[in-house]
C-alpha cells in the first residue's frame, strides 16, 4: 500500500495509494440488519426526490420560485446521498473495505460540492421566503426567473469551487501511513488526520470554506428569519400571521435538521470528538435528511397535494 520515497520529494508524491474504511460496523449480524434498512432509505430518497422534481415540472401551478428552488434542493439531495450511499451499502458485505486515494478524493469532492451547495441554496430559499412575506407586492418583480436561475447557479458554483479548493489542498498532502479511515465514507477531517506532512494550509482552507460557505449561509438564514418575524408581527390579523408562518415552517424544519446534525460534527474540537457520535450524526445528514426533505415539504403543503391529485387525475384520463 505504500512505497518508499525520499523526503525531499514528499510534497509532490503520495506514498499511500489505498485507504481502508472501517465502515458503520464490523459485526456481521448487524450488517445484515443495516443493509435492508439503508437500502430502503436510499430508494425512498431517490423516489421521493425524483417524484417531487417531476411533479413540479409537470404541474404549471407549481412553476413559482419557491418550487423551483425546492426542485433544485431535491436534485442536490439525490446527488448528495448518491455520493456516499452506493459504496456504503456495498461495503456492508465486504471484509476489507479498501478505497483508492483517487476514489476517496473524488467521493469527498462530490459530497462536499453538494453539501456546500445545499447550504447556499437553503440561504437562497430563506431570502425567497423573506421577499414573499416582507415584500409581497414586489415578489414577482424581485424573484424573476432570471434572478432565480442566477441564484441557483451561484449556489452550485460556490459549492464547486470551495469543494475543489479543499480537495486540491488535501490531495497535495503527503500520506505515508497509517491508512485507516474510521468512518463509512471519505470525510476530510479523517483524511487530513492521516497526513504525515504539515496540514496548516489545509486546515486554514477547511476553516475558510466552513466560515464562508457553511457558517455564512446559516447567519444569512438567521438574519432572513429575523426580518421575516418582524414582517409577520406587523400583520394585523392572526390568520394572516399564521398563513405567513406556515409558508416558512417546512424550510425552517429542513434548516434545523441539516445544521443541527452537521455543525456538531464539523465545529466540535478534535480533542472532544467522538468517532461513534460522528458516525451517528453523519448517518442522519447523509441518509435520513435527504429522505425527509421532500416529505417535510409535501405532507403539510396543500399546493403539492393538489398538484399530485391533478397529475393522477390526468394520468387516469389518458389511460382510459
Amino acid at each position: 500500500m505504500s512505497e518508499s520515497i525520499s523526503k525531499e520529494g514528499y510534497r509532490n508524491h503520495t506514498s499511500v495509494t489505498m485507504f481502508v474504511l472501517l465502515g458503520l460496523t464490523s459485526e456481521k449480524n448487524l450488517q445484515l440488519i443495516l443493509f435492508p434498512v439503508f437500502l430502503v432509505i436510499y430508494l425512498v430518497t431517490l423516489i421521493s426526490n425524483l417524484g417531487l422534481i417531476i411533479l413540479i415540472r409537470m404541474d404549471s401551478h407549481l412553476h413559482t420560485p419557491m418550487y423551483f428552488f425546492l426542485s433544485c434542493l431535491s436534485f442536490i439531495d439525490i446527488c448528495y446521498t448518491t455520493s456516499v450511499n452506493p459504496r456504503m451499502l456495498s461495503d456492508l458485505f465486504k471484509d476489507t473495505r479498501t478505497i483508492s486515494f483517487v476514489s476517496c478524493a473524488t467521493q469527498y469532492f462530490m459530497f462536499a460540492w453538494m453539501g456546500l451547495s445545499e447550504c447556499c441554496l437553503l440561504a437562497t430559499m430563506a431570502y425567497d421566503r423573506y421577499v414573499a412575506i416582507g415584500k409581497p407586492l414586489q415578489y414577482s418583480a424581485i424573484m424573476n426567473p432570471n434572478l432565480c436561475c442566477k441564484m441557483v447557479t451561484a449556489a452550485l458554483g460556490s459549492g464547486f469551487l470551495s469543494s475543489l479548493a479543499e480537495t486540491v489542498t488535501c490531495v497535495c498532502l503527503y500520506y505515508c501511513g497509517p491508512n485507516i479511515i474510521r468512518h463509512f465514507f471519505c470525510d476530510l477531517p479523517q483524511i487530513v488526520s492521516l497526513s504525515c506532512s504539515n496540514t496548516f494550509v489545509c486546515q486554514v482552507m477547511i476553516f475558510l470554506v466552513a466560515l464562508l460557505f457553511a457558517f455564512g449561509p446559516m447567519v444569512f438564514i438567521l438574519l432572513s428569519y429575523a426580518f421575516i418575524v418582524a414582517s409577520i408581527l406587523k400583520l394585523s390579523s392572526a390568520k394572516g400571521s399564521l398563513k405567513a408562518f406556515n409558508t416558512c415552517a417546512s424550510h425552517l424544519a429542513v434548516v434545523t435538521l441539516f445544521y443541527g446534525t452537521v455543525l456538531p460534527v464539523y465545529l466540535r474540537p478534535t480533542s472532544n470528538r467522538s468517532k461513534s457520535k460522528d458516525k451517528v450524526l453523519s448517518v442522519v445528514y447523509v441518509n435520513v435528511i435527504p429522505m425527509l426533505n421532500p416529505l417535510i415539504y409535501s405532507l403539510r403543503n396543500k399546493e403539492i397535494k393538489e398538484a399530485l391529485k391533478r397529475v393522477m387525475k390526468r394520468a387516469r384520463f389518458l389511460s382510459q
